[in-house]
């Protein structure tokens, strides 16, 4: 794992400090690793919205038949391919 240095003004990291001393997180790398993730999760969700937003505001087509069999049969195929990798 590789480590990086971070300064931080004092009320920072009082702030810090602060919510390690509430038992929810063991030391500040725990902390910081959970800030980071929540982040990242935060921008997948804005990707997602986006792409919502443009499909809704793209141009309307008729389903077809060959579209709900892609609907029905990609997330099968996908976590079939899933559960051979993990074997």
């Amino acid at each position: 794992m590789q480590t990086m240095n971070i300064s931080l003004p004092d009320p920072l990291k009082g702030f810090v400090e602060h919510q390690i001393a509430g038992g929810r997180y063991s030391s500040v790398s725990e902390y910081i690793r959970e800030l980071i993730r929540d982040d990242e999760k935060r921008k997948s969700q804005e990707r997602l919205e986006q792409m919502l937003l443009e499909g809704l505001a793209g141009e309307s087509t008729e389903m077809t038949r060959q579209d709900w069999n892609d609907i029905r049969t990609e997330p099968l195929s996908l976590l079939r391919d899933r559960i051979k990798s993990v074997r």
